[in-house]
């Protein structure tokens, strides 16, 4: 792996305390750049979180990136909402979406950057198609629905395949995001295998100390690089 390259950490408002959102993205103001954001709508997984009206309330609290993550049975429709609330990246699962391509492309055309979700049963053989015209792939390491979660290992099996995938097909820019179960135990590893962005909600939100839980995660992260 190159050290040319640049892993961010996003750390999931899913795991910490929804009374004190505003105040859970302040504490970490500094240390990291990127917020992953968590939407779901109690059908196409099995729990419901925050609207574009939360997002909105973020987005008064920071100008970092907000990484808003769709787990909706219709992602279409929630583009434009989520934009509006100040979005900066948006993704959507690849299952819920019959013309995925075309949905990439618009969510690109709002000027968000523009990510296809994969749940861990999930390997599209020609993910490129999907992705030429897109930012990133987000690889599930459990199944969504749920923070807290185990890491389910063989996941890194599929992010090589896709690494290799994505460099066949001329794609290096196309970045790999992780979601779920991520630690100080397992980020050098996930890195290594091709990793670019890492989700952690549990790990970070549920430290005693975020700030001290973040940057640990990040030099155990970077680890990887060497």
């Amino acid at each position: 792996m190159s050290e040319s390259r640049t892993i961010q950490l996003a750390p999931s408002l899913l795991a910490s305390d929804f009374a004190a959102l505003g105040e859970a993205v302040e504490r970490l103001q500094g240390v990291v750049d990127v917020y992953h954001v968590d939407i779901m709508d109690g059908h196409f997984v099995p729990n419901i979180t925050m609207g574009p009206a939360i997002v909105k309330a973020l987005r008064g609290h920071t100008d970092a990136i907000l990484d808003v993550h769709l787990m909706v049975s219709d992602p279409d429709r929630w583009i434009d909402p989520y934009r509006e609330a100040g979005a900066d990246w948006i993704c959507f699962h690849i299952e819920a979406a019959p013309h995925a391509q075309r949905t990439i492309s618009y969510i690109r055309e709002t000027g968000a950057r523009a990510g296809v979700a994969l749940n861990p049963a999930t390997y599209v053989p020609g993910i490129d198609y999907f992705v030429e015209n897109g930012d990133f792939i987000l690889a599930m390491s459990v199944n969504p629905g749920f923070g807290g979660q185990k890491f389910l290992p063989r996941t890194l099996n599929k992010v090589r395949a896709l690494r290799a995938e994505l460099a066949a097909a001329g794609l290096n820019e196309v970045q790999i995001e992780i979601d779920g179960g991520v630690d100080v135990g397992n980020a050098a590893e996930i890195v290594r295998a091709g990793v670019d962005i890492l989700v952690a909600g549990s790990s970070v939100y549920g430290a005693e100390d975020p700030v001290a839980a973040a940057r640990a995660l990040q030099a155990a992260a970077e680890e990887g690089l060497r």
